[in-house]
C-alpha cells in the first residue's frame, strides 16, 4: 500500500498527514551500524535476527524476511501449491497486493464479500460457496486467503471451519494487523497471521513498523519454511558456480531494511499503545455523531492501524463530500479501498456477495492517525470532523 506523504512530512500547507513512519534515534543507529559493517544488500546479520525476533515476537517457529508484503503473499501461494488455473478465494474489501499475486501465479481470484461486523471476508459467505462445490462436485479453491484489514482481525474460528472441513489450506495476509490479536476463544493468545499454514506481513512506509518496503513470510512448517527461504533467494543451490534448480525470486530483504525493521520491532509495543491512544480519543469524541466508527469486537484486538469511519447514509452528503471538507481543513483523510471486484484487471473474476465491501468503499474513510500524531493535531482532527455535521 502506497504511503500518504512523505515519511515525516506534512502536506500542503500544514495538511496533518494520515501516516507516516515514527524514525528516532534506536532505527539512526542501527541503520548505521548496518552501513558500516559493509552488508548492505541481502546478506547480513541483521536480516538473520529480524526473521528470529520476528517469528518470536508473533508466536511462530519460522519468519522469512521479503522485499515487500506483496512478495510475501506471493512466495505464500507457491508454497502452498497453487498453479495455473486453480482458484483462490480472496476477500474482496483489501487492497490489491492482496490479489495481485494470485494472477501472478496464473490462478484465478474467487472474490468474497465482507461481513459487517468486522469489514473482514465473510465466514456465512465462505462456508456456503464450500459446500455448494462439494455437494456439486466441484473443485475447491486451492487456498483461501484471509485478509485482517486495517488492523482488524478477522473471525478466524468459522472461517478455519469451513477451510478445515473441505481440506482448503488458509494463508493470512496480516500485512496491516502487525500486533493484533485474538483474546478469547480458540485462538485466544495468538497473534494474527499464525493461525493459517502461512501468514504475511508488510512493512511499507505507512505500516506500524517499517522497513521503508518489506514484508515476512511466517510459518510453522519446517519444509515450507525451507523452501520459502529457497524461492527468495534465486532458488540457489550449494555449487561451484552458480546453480539455480528452478525458478526463484529476488525477493529477499536487504541488512540495511532489517536494521531499520529491527528497531522498529523493539518498539512495537509502544507503536501499538499510541494506535489505541488515538482511537480511544476518537471514539470518544465521536460518539454522538451520525458516524460508523470502526468494529469493536470482543476477543478480537484490533490495532486499528488505519482509524477508519463511514459516513450516514441519507443525508444529502456522502464520502466525497467529507473527503473535501476534511482537507480544505488541513486533514489528510484518505477514502477506502475499492472493492476488488470493480478494479479493472478482476472484472470478470468470480463474486460472491459485494454489497459491504461497496458500501465500505462508497461511505468509508481513514482519518489522520500517526502513531507520533499529537493531541493537538488530533484536536483539529476532531473540529474538523464534528464541524461537517454542525
Amino acid at each position: 500500500m502506497s504511503e500518504a506523504h512523505a515519511p515525516g512530512a506534512r502536506g500542503p500547507e500544514g495538511t496533518i498527514p494520515l501516516a507516516v513512519p515514527n524514525i528516532g534515534e534506536l532505527e539512526r543507529r542501527y541503520v548505521t551500524e548496518a552501513v558500516e559493517s559493509g552488508f548492505v544488500s541481502s546478506v547480513g546479520p541483521f536480516v538473520s535476527e529480524f526473521e528470529r525476533r520476528f517469528a518470536e515476537r508473533v508466536g511462530s517457529k519460522h519468519a522469512i524476511a521479503c522485499a515487500t508484503g506483496t512478495a510475501a503473499i506471493h512466495v505464500g501461494l507457491l508454497l502452498l501449491g497453487v498453479e495455473r488455473d486453480d482458484d483462490v478465494v480472496c476477500s474482496d474489501f483489501t487492497f490489491v497486493g492482496s490479489v495481485n499475486p494470485i494472477a501472478y501465479c496464473g490462478a484465478r481470484p474467487v472474490l468474497v464479500d465482507s461481513e459487517t461486523t468486522t469489514w473482514n471476508l465473510d465466514p456465512a459467505l465462505l462456508a456456503a460457496e464450500l459446500d455448494r462445490r462439494a455437494v456439486a462436485g466441484e473443485a475447491q479453491p486451492k487456498v483461501v486467503e484471509i485478509v485482517h484489514v486495517l488492523g482488524q482481525p478477522a473471525d478466524m474460528e468459522p472461517l478455519m471451519d469451513a477451510c478445515d472441513r473441505h481440506g482448503i489450506p488458509v494463508l493470512e495476509d496480516a500485512a496491516e494487523s502487525l500486533g493484533a490479536t485474538w483474546s478469547t476463544g480458540r485462538y485466544a493468545g495468538r497473534h494474527t497471521g499464525t493461525v493459517g499454514r502461512i501468514g504475511c506481513f508488510s512493512f511499507n512506509g505507512n505500516k506500524i513498523a517499517t522497513t521503508g518496503g518489506g514484508g515476512m513470510v511466517v510459518t510453522d512448517d519446517d519444509d515450507l519454511a525451507a523452501r520459502a527461504r529457497h524461492l527468495t533467494t534465486q532458488a540457489k543451490v550449494p555449487d561451484v558456480g552458480y546453480l539455480h534448480d528452478e525458478v526463484g525470486y529476488n525477493y529477499r530483504l536487504t541488512n540495511l531494511a532489517a536494521g531499520l525493521g529491527l528497531a522498529q520491532l523493539e518498539r512495537l509495543d509502544e507503536f501499538v499503545a499510541a494506535k489505541h491512544r488515538v482511537a480511544a480519543r476518537y471514539d470518544a469524541a465521536f460518539a454522538d455523531l451520525p458516524l460508523v466508527l470502526p468494529p469493536r469486537v470482543d476477543g478480537l484486538d484490533a490495532t486499528y492501524w488505519l482509524y477508519s469511519v463511514l459516513v450516514p447514509e441519507g443525508d444529502g452528503r456522502g464520502r466525497d463530500d467529507f473527503l473535501a471538507h476534511l482537507q480544505a481543513r488541513g486533514v489528510g483523510a484518505r477514502a477506502l479501498w475499492r472493492p476488488l471486484h470493480a478494479q479493472p484487471p478482476f472484472l470478470g473474476a468470480p463474486v460472491l456477495g459485494g454489497a459491504v465491501g461497496e458500501g465500505l468503499f462508497g461511505r468509508g474513510l481513514s482519518l489522520p492517525c500517526a502513531t507520533e500524531l499529537t493531541d493537538a493535531d488530533q484536536d483539529r482532527v476532531i473540529e474538523a470532523v464534528r464541524s461537517f455535521f454542525t
